[in-house]
């Protein structure tokens, strides 16, 4: 733990998993190494729900704050730390620390924000965007001319994926449940929709000519129907399993077809080649800065209502991301 002052802050807490509330905490004091950044906004997404849990594969023990990542004021900056960062805006990914009026973190974290970026987007950007372009680009080499097919096409990773797929070439398929859902998928530049409430998704892809490259942060029976729905030399790519449900996949599917299985963690890379998602980020705030995108937020809620903020993603009834501003 970070040593503090005396004065108080607001931080959403894991305390024991299974539960998280609002409560009282000392306002931090920067490490070696660290910075306090006033935090402006904080982007909700699945982890947050695994973490309360203990479910998630990089929660840590309780006591910690939510809130992987995030935007704000550096104010702050331990001796050992380049004191022009204080006083500039920044985005971070964390882990954990993001919904709380302050945080300290590793100053290597912190990313300056295009002239152009509010802290919303900025809090809305890293894990959404570079979940979908490092997967896309450097796992799957998704080529202009090729089909992708999104499932979950209106949530937090996958509306970035049909985004960042149209901007590199490709033509895009989007699943989601419902027209209002889809809609959104469609703004972000679709080709083709498919209501996952109300088609077969095999049977719609295969009528437009199979799926190259499969983007799948769902899992369950859409994975099986993409998978049958893939095109010789597809690549279909393991995002996460938000509907709950871990597919087995039949390995003479991959073998007959020549279909490779890719599975993928975007903030493992920070441990093992930092410089794959650096190199991301840096591609996709150019793309920001050029207005090539702009992060959909379907609800902005206060810290206060950090807990009605995670029923949005709970109960599926949110698109793109939710911020929560303290």
């Amino acid at each position: 733990m970070s040593e503090s002052t005396s004065a108080q802050m607001k931080a959403f807490r894991t305390l024991q998993f299974g539960e998280a509330k609002l409560e009282s905490c000392p306002i931090p004091t920067p490490k070696p190494g660290q910075v306090r950044v006033k935090i402006k906004a904080c982007s909700l997404n699945f982890a947050d729900l695994l973490m309360i849990k203990g479910k998630y594969q990089d929660t840590p023990p309780p006591p910690f704050t939510l809130g992987l990542e995030l935007s704000g004021v550096v104010e702050a900056a331990a001796e050992d730390v380049d004191p022009t960062l204080v006083g500039k805006s920044v985005a971070i990914f964390a882990g954990q620390g993001g919904l709380a009026e302050y945080g300290c973190f590793d100053a290597n974290l912190c990313v300056p924000l295009p002239s152009n970026m509010s802290h919303e987007h900025a809090a809305a950007f890293q894990i959404a965007y570079g979940t979908s372009h490092v997967a896309l680009d450097y796992k799957a080499n998704l080529r202009a001319g090729e089909t992708l097919l999104v499932l979950g096409a209106s949530g937090g990773v996958g509306l970035t994926a049909v985004e960042i797929g149209k901007r590199m070439g490709a033509t895009v398929i989007a699943c989601a449940r419902g027209s209002e859902k889809l809609k959104i998928a469609q703004q972000a530049g679709a080709d083709h929709l498919i209501d996952s409430e109300t088609e077969d998704l095999r049977n719609v892809v295969k009528s437009l000519g199979g799926a190259d490259v499969v983007y799948d942060p769902i899992g369950g029976d859409l994975f099986r129907s993409a998978l049958r729905a893939c095109n010789p030399d597809a690549r279909i790519l393991v995002i996460g399993f938000s509907g709950g449900d871990v597919p087995q996949i039949p390995a003479n599917h991959l073998l007959v077809k020549n279909v490779t299985a890719i599975g993928f963690y975007w903030g493992a890379y920070l441990k093992f080649k930092p410089h794959v998602l650096t190199d991301s980020m840096s591609r996709l705030f150019s793309w920001y800065e050029a207005g090539d995108l702009r992060p959909h937020i379907s609800h902005t809620l206060p810290l206060e209502r950090a807990e009605d903020a995670l029923e949005l993603l709970r109960s599926r009834a949110s698109t793109g991301k939710v911020v929560v501003t303290p």
